[in-house]
């Protein structure tokens, strides 16, 4: 055991820890969603005033719900500000680099909120269980991933990991149905067949991550993602609770006055797109 242990005890993180409560209609969930966009936009605006440097992490099994937690998170702010990671696997070039070293380019400068759909953590998860590098490497970047996230804290940035739990059986379920709807074909990948079968490792992977990485300045948050209307909701509002944002007041804003007519349009010959709806 690392002596970074976790003070948050031992994840439960399997099939029987789902959410509790019943199902959100989607009528309430839209009404939670638009009040934490409300306070999304008021941190989108202290980062932006005060010069604050965010991280958000978000790792978790294939089908566990990042992707859709993230377009929650972002799809009400500026891009400008909330800047969304997603690294395809490494070049050659990359891979005789320092292992952080193609995360580091993309961390915040200041007034910027830096989401890592999956991250470094990609050497102790994706990369161990199918065999990418070698078990050195594994245990080389679990001793020094807590120095690394130190200085990143110690720097100014605001560091939040999160794990999104997901039960085999509702696994299964996303990933059938990535199968079967043409919307979401892409989201398969052949990668992910052959990790299908691999539960336990990564359970162990897992593990051995949240050992070595769970620290005071850098601890892990797990959020249970059977329910995605759910973990969306809660994720955000932990996520808020996290930093120390104040709403900045913004000036009133009244559209002035305008005149029109005074130029008359060229009789040009636009082509109109086709409006069959």
């Amino acid at each position: 055991m690392s002596k970074h242990k976790s003070k948050q005890g031992t994840v439960k993180a399997d099939a029987d820890t789902a959410g509790a409560g019943s199902k959100l209609s989607r009528k309430e969930y839209e009404q939670q969603l638009h009040d934490l966009h409300v306070e999304l936009v008021k941190l989108q605006q202290w980062v932006v005033a005060t010069g604050a440097k965010v991280v958000v992490v978000f790792e978790g099994r294939d089908g566990a719900g990042k992707g859709g937690t993230i377009k929650a998170l972002t799809e009400r702010v500026s891009p400008r500000v909330f800047r969304v990671v997603a690294l395809p696997a490494p070049t050659e070039r990359e891979k005789s680099q320092m292992y952080v070293q193609r995360y580091i380019q993309h961390l915040p400068a200041a007034g910027e909120v830096v989401i890592f759909d999956r991250s470094w953590y990609n050497r102790a998860g994706v990369e161990r269980v199918m065999g990418f590098c070698e078990e050195a490497q594994v245990q080389e970047f679990l001793a020094q991933v807590p120095a690394f996230e130190k200085t990143m804290v110690h720097s100014g940035i605001i560091l939040l990991k999160y794990w999104l739990e997901v039960s085999p059986e509702e696994q299964a379920r996303r990933l059938e149905d990535r199968i079967d709807d043409g919307r979401k074909t892409w989201k398969l990948s052949p990668m992910d067949i052959k990790s299908f079968t691999r539960w336990d490792d990564y359970t162990k992977a897992r593990d051995e991550m949240f050992a070595a990485s769970d620290t005071s300045w850098g601890p892990w948050f797990v959020a249970r993602s059977e329910d995605k209307k759910r973990v969306r909701l809660n994720l955000l509002t932990h996520l808020l609770k996290q930093i120390p944002y104040e709403e900045i007041k913004q000036p009133k804003v009244k559209l002035p006055k305008r005149k029109i007519g005074a130029y008359k349009p060229a009789n040009y010959p636009f082509k109109f797109i086709a409006e069959p709806f």
